[in-house]
């Protein structure tokens, strides 16, 4: 957890893809902080010595959660949700069937809420949405565009609370931690300074531990369907995937900080989410 750690992986219990941010080259000659901003899949299973770990090790203080409604109720309950001194803040950057809600209010009351949810409220749990004139672009490459387009404004939010938050660490995750996650991360450290390069193989490593974490995924009934009906090849990220989009964010919006000053990521923010993983 010190700035001379060389392993990025946090090798907990409960996780399968849970990573530091830090150590990773900026285009200055940096390089970025260790325990000021993770990466993870979801957090539903860590166990008692995993939360002790990330709350008195790392310094966690923040979890931003990129999933749907849908899923979160699901799941159920991350036992980060009973430590007080961690925020959780909710940006799904997937369509939501059905209710728009505070997802941790609902948490409180579930089947009131669940009662409100159409019959079909399940059933289109992890939506792939195509932005108009990215039909032609590979899969995976489609959906991340589609974040950008259809969940522009809690990409943004995201990003805002990594820059407004800390002291002490944030992790951001979704379900696997690869393609939600890896595109608010990649937004993330683009600000930060660091490399493309860099940037695009942090998005890959999760190649390295792909099988634990489809088994895993798999094992999850909320999951299992989406994680068996394709082969594991189809659910490893690729770097060309991430290259892609880097690509297309440098040609339609001079890159991701482009992105992000046109739809009102200002200079301020972008120096406060600059220092938070940098200073």
């Amino acid at each position: 957890m010190t700035g001379t750690r060389t392993d990025r992986w946090l090798h907990l219990d409960g996780t399968t893809n849970t990573r530091d941010l830090g150590g990773l080259p900026t285009t200055d000659g940096g390089t970025t902080q260790f325990g000021r901003v993770l990466r993870s899949d979801n957090l539903q299973t860590l166990s008692p010595a995993d939360v002790a770990a990330l709350v008195e090790e790392v310094g966690l203080t923040e979890v931003v959660d990129l999933r749907t409604t849908a899923e979160i109720l699901l799941e159920g309950r991350s036992p980060l949700r009973d430590v007080d001194t961690v925020t959780h803040r909710h940006f799904t950057l997937l369509p939501e069937r059905g209710l728009r809600t505070d997802v941790f209010a609902a948490e409180e009351s579930d089947e009131e809420i669940r009662a409100q949810l159409p019959a079909d409220w399940a059933e289109s749990l992890l939506p792939r949405q195509v932005a108009p004139g990215d039909e032609g672009e590979p899969p995976a490459v489609r959906s991340y565009l589609g974040y950008l387009t259809d969940g522009t404004d809690n990409v943004l939010a995201a990003v805002r609370s990594l820059a407004a938050g800390g002291p002490g660490a944030a992790v951001v995750h979704c379900a696997a931690g690869k393609d939600r996650t890896g595109v608010v991360c990649a937004l993330t450290l683009a600000v930060a300074g660091v490399t493309p390069e860099a940037i695009i193989a942090d998005y890959a490593q999760t190649a390295e531990i792909i099988d634990a974490l489809v088994a895993k995924l798999a094992s999850s009934p909320t999951y299992a369907e989406d994680m068996t009906r394709r082969d594991v090849a189809s659910h490893t990220p690729r770097a060309e995937s991430m290259r892609r989009v880097l690509e297309v964010l440098d040609e339609r919006w001079g890159g991701p900080i482009g992105w992000l000053e046109q739809h009102g990521f200002g200079a301020d923010e972008q120096a406060a989410l600059r220092s938070r993983l940098r200073d």
